[in-house]
Order: C-alpha cells, then sequence, then structure tokens
C-alpha cells in the first residue's frame, strides 16, 4: 500500500456537466487502473410484471454497442487483457474492470461505450434468456439460495423490490422483450445515475477529462427514485420448510427485518452483527453451533442495511438430522444476545478486529473503488475513510445492548429451511 492511502485516501471528485459523477483516487500500489461504473439502476427501478428484466440487462449490456458488436468487444479487452464484469443488485447495475494505466484511455472508452450505447441485439438478447432460465432452475434445486429467497419473501412480502427474486422467475424471464431493455436503459442509464469511480496509477485530472471526453453530448434526466417501502411488522414467529428429496444438507436461513444505511444506529448494529454471526471464525454462533455442538458445516450472521430497511440473517447449513437442533441452537444465542447484549470485552476485541480490517479493505484498486462507490450511494462523505475508526471507536456498550434489545428476539423471527425431510 503507498504511504498516501495508508495515511488515508484522499479522492477528487468531479461532477461533469452532463450530472455523471467521477471519483478518482490515485495510487502507486501497481501500474495498473480499476474502473468501477455504478448505474442507479437495479431491482428496486424494474416494473413489478417484469421481475429479473435488471439482471437480464446485466447479462445482456456488453454484448453489443451501437459501435461495436460483440466480437469486437470481446477483442478489444482481450488484447489488453481485461477482464470486465457486469452485476446488478437491487439498486444498482455495476460495470467493473482493471487495465494497465497505458490502456486506460482505451479501455474507458470501451467501459463507457458499454454503459451508454448498449445495443442489446436481439440474438444476444435470446441467448441470455435461455442463460437465465437455466441459471433459476438452478437455483430451484439449490437449498441455501432457496431457504434465502424464501425468508425474503416472508420478510418483506413477494410485492416488496427487497422480496422479489433479484433473478425474476421462468416466466417473468421469458416475457421480456428486447423492447423492454432498450426502454429501461434509456430511462434510466442517464449522465446523473451514474458514478464513475477511478483508482490506480492515473492521475485524477486525467481520468476526469478522459470520462468527459467519453460522455460528451450524453443527456438525460434522472426519472423520480422509487421509495423503498418500510417491511410491515412480524409480531409472531413464521417458520417455512422446503422439501428437497435427496439432498445431502439442509440449508437455515433465520433472520428479522432491521434499519436503513443512514440510521444513526448503524454503527451499534454493523458491532453486534460482528459479535454474534462474524468474529474470528462466525462469532457466537459458529463459536456453538459449529465448534462446540459439531452440527454445522458453515454458521455465520451478516447485517446487510441499504437505502431501505435491510435484514440481519442467520445462515446455517447442517445435516438434515440437525435441523431442529440447529434452530434450537440460533434461538440461544440470538435469545442471549438479545436480552443481555455483547461482554465488555466482546465489544472492545470486535472494535480492535474491525479497525483493523480497515487497511485490508482498501489494499487494492478494486476495494478502495468498492468503498468509494458505497460512500457516494450514501453520501458518506470523502473523508469517511478517516472517520470510519473514530466512529467504530465510539460505540458504547449500552448501544450495542440496545440493538440488539431491539432487534434479535427469536419469538418474531423469520425461519427458512430447505433440504431433505
Amino acid at each position: 500500500m503507498t504511504i498516501a492511502v495508508a495515511r488515508g485516501l484522499t479522492p477528487v471528485r468531479t461532477v461533469l456537466p452532463s450530472g455523471a459523477v467521477v471519483i478518482a483516487q490515485q495510487t502507486s500500489m501497481t501500474p495498473a487502473v480499476t474502473i468501477n461504473a455504478t448505474v442507479r439502476a437495479g431491482g428496486l427501478h424494474e416494473p413489478a410484471d417484469r421481475t429479473g428484466l435488471a439482471y437480464l440487462l446485466g447479462r445482456v449490456l456488453d454484448r453489443g454497442t451501437t459501435t461495436r458488436d460483440a466480437d469486437v468487444l470481446s477483442e478489444a479487452l482481450d488484447d489488453r487483457g481485461v477482464s470486465l464484469r457486469v452485476a446488478s443488485s437491487r439498486h444498482a447495475t455495476i460495470v467493473t474492470c482493471t487495465c494497465l494505466s497505458e490502456d486506460f484511455d482505451d479501455v474507458l472508452s470501451i467501459a463507457l461505450d458499454i454503459v451508454r450505447n448498449a445495443s442489446f441485439p436481439e440474438s444476444e438478447v435470446t441467448k441470455r434468456k435461455v442463460e437465465s432460465v437455466s441459471a433459476i432452475r438452478r437455483d430451484d434445486d439449490n437449498p441455501a439460495v432457496l431457504a434465502v429467497e424464501r425468508l425474503f419473501e416472508m420478510l418483506y412480502g413477494d410485492q416488496h423490490p427487497y422480496g422479489r427474486r433479484s433473478k425474476g422467475s421462468t416466466a417473468s424471464i421469458e416475457s421480456i422483450t428486447r423492447g423492454d431493455l432498450v426502454r429501461f436503459h434509456k430511462e434510466r442509464f442517464v449522465p446523473p445515475a451514474l458514478s464513475l469511480a477511478i483508482v490506480g496509477a492515473v492521475a485524477p485530472s486525467h481520468a476526469a477529462a478522459g470520462a468527459a471526453k467519453e460522455l460528451d453530448g450524453w443527456a438525460g434526466s434522472v426519472l423520480e427514485e422509487p421509495e423503498v417501502p418500510p417491511p410491515a411488522p412480524l409480531p409472531q414467529r413464521r417458520e417455512s420448510f422446503i422439501d428437497l428429496p435427496g439432498k445431502s444438507q439442509s440449508d437455515i436461513a433465520y433472520g428479522f427485518t432491521t434499519i436503513r444505511r443512514l440510521d444513526p444506529r448503524y454503527d451499534a448494529y454493523f458491532l453486534m452483527n460482528n459479535i454474534l454471526g462474524q468474529f474470528g471464525l462466525g462469532g457466537r454462533l459458529a463459536d456453538n453451533i459449529r465448534e462446540r455442538q459439531g452440527m454445522a458445516y458453515y454458521a455465520f450472521s451478516a447485517f446487510d442495511p441499504s437505502m431501505g430497511a435491510g435484514p440481519l440473517i442467520v445462515r446455517a447449513g447442517v445435516d438434515p438430522e440437525n435441523v431442529a437442533r440447529a434452530i434450537a441452537a440460533v434461538d440461544h444465542e440470538v435469545g442471549t444476545m438479545g436480552s443481555g447484549g455483547p461482554t465488555a470485552d466482546e465489544l472492545a476485541q470486535s472494535q480492535q478486529f474491525l479497525i483493523g480490517s480497515i487497511p485490508r479493505t482498501l489494499e487494492t484498486n478494486g476495494g478502495i473503488a468498492a468503498f468509494l462507490q458505497t460512500s457516494e450511494q450514501f453520501g458518506l462523505g470523502l473523508d469517511y475513510d478517516r472517520r470510519l475508526a473514530d466512529d467504530i471507536r465510539a460505540v458504547t456498550l449500552d448501544q450495542v445492548r440496545s440493538a440488539a434489545a431491539e432487534s434479535l428476539h427469536p419469538e418474531r423471527a423469520v425461519v427458512s429451511v430447505a433440504g431433505p425431510r
């Protein structure tokens, strides 16, 4: 890591005349540059009767533009040793790649051409629809995926953007036309919806100038951002079992809805989750279920707040004979944390661990680019990396205990299990 990055990031943020945002951070770790183009166009923005539209768009986006067909794009990237990836989420479509600094101008041109001028050839749409349907059918035979998808549906409801399957259904994918993709791209892929993080061996001024050149003449206004509705309260426990005969493992997904990312209690919840199911090999959960009782292949918790109230999820993979015991052990750890919170030693160790992990988050250009995009998405500020350790250090034991008491109630948990009976 460079001395400059070790002391803190110094990103330069530029708003282009079109409304697109460029965030550039110069590093000298390697003679390479990472480009991360994030567009606010995800599952949240797709019509309710076209679930999976953002996912399918992500699979077709790089298969041709108005000036380059798929073969030309592939050859141009391969010649430079560049692997370009497109991913979609509830809130965004993300195009990422890393190239040598000497190829930066050419690769930036290609990446932004894909974002701006995707053409969605009919033959590619047909091919990717077939692949997407196959992916959905594989998910329908995967206990881990099914358990989590059912959990989200029960937590949020199937009409909530967080409760819908991100890939859609076979029926919804098959109903999507090229026209749907073109319309979604035209409406949502506009300059003010784009944030471009450029990190590596390139001067911020050069990065911003290159982006301005490639985006020159591109115009459009952002449609109103959909509001993420609050999830309906769940006053009592709900359980679901998906029978998958012949599987050797059952997967458990157990959870609650919690808070938005910008809630002032975020840091306390973050620490509470780390103690419950992240610290070490998986916090209290893994220590009980995996280490002491030896009945789980994995056990951990995950906390994922976003623009809407996100979930806290406990995951475990167990022998089908141990499902009831594993759920009882999760109930015990969740209930114990909810009623008593962590100890002072657990909090201190977790704070030390999380503060120590900050440099590891920022040790690659890709990690820095993702961090800058998160800071941009939630308006955390260009100095967030320099404030983060103090934010974590400032959380008190009472605040973490309050977070646990607010959220961790086994009698109101939602539990989803997929596997053989």
